[in-house]
């Protein structure tokens, strides 16, 4: 049993982002976001996304998984780019105007840009960190950035404590649906369920950080880790692949003459 399980955890991190070290996916998150920060066009940002889409097979996800993950976000981005819509800096053709909000050509370009720069923000989180490893992402932490042991396992701690979440969450439901409790209201329900779930999260919190200093885990000698992060050429590989990708996304808008600086 625990050799297919071995086995079958092996078959299932197979993929090619999988080889990539933990330290090196933040740095990659990084070098695709800073520029989408600093610049404001539609063709930078949607070139951008284009080409993570290409990427998504070596990310070992499948493409309805990325869209389910996704979709919190593409609820969320019309909210993002209907404060361009209204209150954006007007020009060109001006389609309405009411109190201090003005529609025209140059805030529906910001606004279609802002909605697309979300997505283009959001997937490369999924992409990264969906199938990363807590240990291995606590590993390299502490032995390739260097941050302190009391941090790194406090964020393991956190992490490894995210899934319980969907599981307090799923059993919550089905007691109050057996109780008949707030099923007629499902916005209350929310609130409510949320306010609970918020206390667990705060005792759980308690009682995992009281039994982690009682077995010395806060204390300041140097530690050893049980596995070691190394750097490899493929962690290289990523980085210029990270690199490639917002060039291309940046030379196309400058290419067609949509690139802008945000404070241009």
């Amino acid at each position: 049993m625990t050799l297919a399980r071995g086995e079958e955890a092996t078959a299932t991190r197979s993929a090619w982002l999988d080889g990539v070290n933990p330290a090196v996916r933040i740095l990659v998150a990084f070098l695709l976001s800073i520029p989408l920060l600093t610049t404001i066009d539609a063709v930078s940002a949607g070139v951008a996304v284009l080409l993570l889409v290409l990427c998504i097979p070596l990310t070992g996800i499948g493409f309805g998984t990325v869209l389910r993950r996704m979709a919190p976000v593409l609820l969320l981005m019309p909210v993002a780019g209907l404060s361009m819509l209204l209150y954006a800096e007007p020009g060109g053709r001006v389609y309405a105007s009411f109190w201090y909000a003005t529609i025209s050509d140059d805030s529906i370009a910001f606004a279609v840009a802002v909605g697309i720069r979300v997505i283009a923000l959001a997937l490369p989180t999924i992409l990264l960190f969906s199938r990363v490893d807590p240990i291995e992402l606590a590993a390299a932490l502490a032995q390739i950035v260097r941050l302190p042991a009391r941090l790194v396992l406090g964020v393991l701690a956190g992490t490894r404590t995210l899934g319980l979440f969907v599981d307090d969450w799923r059993a919550m439901s089905l007691a109050r649906r057996a109780r008949g409790v707030g099923d007629r209201n499902p916005i209350r329900r929310f609130f409510s369920m949320a306010f609970v779930l918020l206390v667990f999260a705060v005792r759980r919190g308690t009682r995992l950080a009281t039994a982690m200093e009682a077995r010395g885990f806060g204390s300041p000698i140097e530690r050893t880790w049980a596995r070691t992060s190394r750097l490899s050429s493929r962690d290289g590989v990523a980085i210029v692949g990270a690199v490639a990708i917002m060039a291309a996304a940046i030379a196309v808008a400058v290419a067609v003459g949509s690139f802008r600086f945000v404070w241009m």
